[in-house]
């Protein structure tokens, strides 16, 4: 696990056209299957970087990853944290839902991106249909709720 600032990471971000996104309501009080959901997708992830955009309350979640992984208690927009393997990609991923945080989250391979807000909402963006389907389809099979919002970033 690495713990880095990022500056212009968001501009970056940002810039990329996603031309298809599904949101997702953040099931915070069953986020495990959540989050397995999406690691174990069609394409296995190896490692991923979540970028955090905004801090609204104090991090206890991803606080409590980073001093399990001796890196200091430190958040700020546009810092990022990598991990590498699946199982620390999920913890990563399930830390940074349940806080109170936005961020973005960049798996490798990247088939999607996600930004996920503290409103407990969870957008999903893709280049293609496909691969955008690839994500939300298992999500929808396992009774995730998917609403009817567009995400402009």
């Amino acid at each position: 696990m690495t713990l880095s600032a990022t500056s212009g990471s968001l501009k970056h971000l940002r810039k990329v056209i996603w031309r298809f996104q599904q949101t997702f309501l953040t099931p915070l009080q069953n986020l495990p299957p959540f989050v397995a959901t999406i690691v174990s997708g069609r394409e296995q992830i190896r490692s991923a970087t979540v970028t955090i955009d905004s801090v609204v309350f104090e991090p206890k979640k991803l606080y409590e990853l980073l001093a399990s992984n001796s890196l200091p208690p430190s958040l700020q927009r546009e810092s990022s944290v990598e991990v590498m393997g699946q199982q620390q990609v999920g913890a990563l991923l399930e830390a940074a839902l349940g806080d109170w945080v936005d961020f973005w989250f960049v798996p490798t391979p990247k088939p999607f991106v996600i930004y996920a807000d503290h409103d407990e909402y969870t957008t999903f963006f893709a280049s293609s249909k496909s691969k955008l389907n690839g994500v939300i389809e298992p999500l929808l099979k396992q009774g995730f709720k998917a609403v009817d919002y567009e995400r402009n970033l």
